[in-house]
């Protein structure tokens, strides 16, 4: 019995390290990517402001995240819980931000090695279903096998752009938007050997976050490439400088 008793907190422990580890790659993968493009020229801090508002949004998540995982981390739980409600109001202004910077880079041709139509339908239903995660771990804030998963899979889900910039997306064309979800999937992908390796179990919160950002981009798929999903692109381009680029992903 005793060693039993000894065993669930180092479990625990090396659960919750985990978790740690992983918020800082998650977050250093979108640091990197960002950083990247403003060091290639691709991007300048010399956009209009709303662009610095949509970067301050996106980035306040990545730091609330990383010090959501260090309070755990540390033992500090009741703050940890207290800062949690912070997403309440946090995550429906990154849905929001995120689908007008969707439409905004469209309208501004958008990345070519992308489809237009994929890109304008799929970044706002993954941003819904990032909202939806983190409102499902919300949920299940007592459960903790299920709180930190389902918000691990969210944070993942913010991981696309950073791959988007890192990845050799050029010569990934026609496929580059399935790379990038490929390399987002490869976290809670992780999460799966670390549990079985941990303790034999696999959790199920892992079979639903990855089963819906497959599902979610299925979905995606089938708005986008339809005759209403192309109407949609093509009167939100119309008028723009990005009415001049093909819908397709093309070489410039």
């Amino acid at each position: 019995m005793a060693t039993i008793v000894q065993d669930v907190p180092r479990v625990r422990r090396g659960d919750t390290r985990f978790f740690l580890v992983m918020a800082f790659v998650m977050a250093a993968v979108i640091v990197a990517g960002f950083s990247l493009s403003l060091a290639m020229g691709r991007s300048s801090f010399a956009v209009p402001a709303i662009f610095h508002v949509h970067a301050f949004v996106f980035f306040g998540w990545v730091a609330l995240y990383l010090a959501q995982n260090l309070l755990v981390d540390t033992g500090s739980v009741a703050l940890h819980r207290r800062l949690g409600w912070v997403s309440v109001l946090w995550v429906p202004l990154m849905v929001v931000m995120g689908t007008l910077m969707t439409v905004l880079s469209v309208q501004h041709g958008a990345p070519f090695f992308f489809d237009i139509r994929q890109f304008l339908i799929s970044n706002p239903l993954q941003l819904l279903l990032f909202a939806g995660l983190v409102g499902a771990a919300l949920a299940t804030r007592r459960q903790t096998g299920w709180h930190r998963r389902l918000m691990y899979c969210a944070m993942a889900i913010l991981t696309g752009p950073g791959f988007g910039r890192l990845l050799p997306m050029p010569l990934l064309m026609p496929y580059a938007w399935y790379a990038a979800l490929a390399a987002v999937l490869v976290f809670p992908i992780l999460g799966v050997i670390a549990d079985y390796r941990r303790s034999g179990r696999i959790h199920p919160a892992w079979a639903w976050g990855i089963g819906l950002m497959l599902g979610v981009q299925v979905l995606a798929d089938g708005i986008a490439f339809s005759p209403a999903g192309t109407a949609l692109a093509q009167g939100i381009v119309a008028g723009t400088a990005g009415s001049h680029r093909p819908l397709t992903p093309q070489w410039p």
